[in-house]
């Protein structure tokens, strides 16, 4: 009579990648392995010299529900309730996108126009706008020395997952919470960088998004209108309006878009020769705008 096999944390990972895989995840072995982790209430590096112990039922409980709701297509960051970002931990719900890889050359290119800044202005003003989690606006108040940041959303429970993010990072004193459709419900302020992750999916694109995506995160944040581009209508001239001169807008596109965002910097007239950044795909991700001197 054989005996029946364990089922340890190796084994654990190796059927539920395979089982990930066959439902069409993308990273069905990184999901496998976050998700134990959670269960198991550890880092992920320590399943590493754990795959010969067998995870008690409870653990095991736990671990099967995730994996049932991953299949069903619910994202990871989403089941565990965190996202990494710019080598920092941040709070992520439904309420918000989840931070992504490309975004973090939104902040790159944030970083270096203020360095460019600081030659001349011993403090920068710097808006983002639709914050979202807080990724940006947290990482521009760390990484950016004395520097206010105004982190500004339309959704109020998005501001709540923000504000749990400044909280924890210790950042409280140098950012600002507003909820506000783009610069609507702000004062008279007027800033040195505004960067932003706007909506820029078109519709007919949401059609085309992974289930995972379009399901179940939060379309506000998703879709720019019909053609993309929608909200980028509208925030170039407002943020021209609230730029000092030599101030940077920055913005985050896809690369369908990148061609049309340019042109609506140029027909505005306010903004020298918009340039593009490239991720490390190739791909046109960061729109970058100089608001002219004069």
């Amino acid at each position: 009579m054989s005996e029946i096999e364990a089922w340890t944390v190796g084994r654990l990972l190796q059927w539920t990648a395979d089982f990930l895989k066959e439902k069409d995840s993308t990273s069905p072995r990184l999901d496998a392995e976050v998700l134990l982790a959670t269960a198991r209430n550890c880092e992920r590096i320590e399943l590493y010299t754990a795959f010969d112990e067998e995870p008690p039922e409870a653990i095991r409980t736990k671990f099967r529900e995730l994996v049932r709701r991953r299949a069903e297509g619910e994202p990871v960051a989403y089941l565990v309730g965190h996202r990494e970002f710019f080598s920092l931990d941040f709070v992520v719900t439904p309420d918000v996108l989840i931070p992504r890889p490309e975004t973090e050359l939104l902040v790159v290119a944030l970083l270096d126009a203020a360095k460019e800044l600081r030659v001349r202005k011993s403090s920068l003003s710097i808006a983002d706008v639709g914050t979202g989690s807080g990724v940006v606006a947290v990482c521009a108040a760390k990484n950016v020395p004395k520097c206010n940041v105004t982190a500004i959303d339309v959704s109020s429970k998005a501001l709540h997952v923000a504000r749990n993010n400044i909280d924890t990072h210790g950042v409280g004193d140098r950012v600002e919470l507003i909820e506000s459709d783009l610069f609507a419900q702000l004062d008279d302020r007027r800033f040195d960088l505004i960067a932003t992750n706007p909506p820029y999916v078109s519709e007919p694109e949401m059609q085309e998004l992974r289930p995972e995506v379009a399901s179940y995160e939060p379309h506000l944040a998703l879709c720019g209108g019909a053609t993309g581009t929608e909200i980028i209508q509208r925030l170039v001239p407002a943020a021209a309006e609230r730029l000092v001169p030599d101030g940077y807008l920055l913005f985050e596109v896809s690369p369908m878009i990148e061609p049309q965002t340019h042109q609506i910097i140029r027909a505005h007239g306010d903004f020298e020769e918009p340039q593009t950044l490239k991720d490390l795909a190739g791909l046109a991700r960061v729109v970058v705008a100089k608001r002219r001197a004069g």
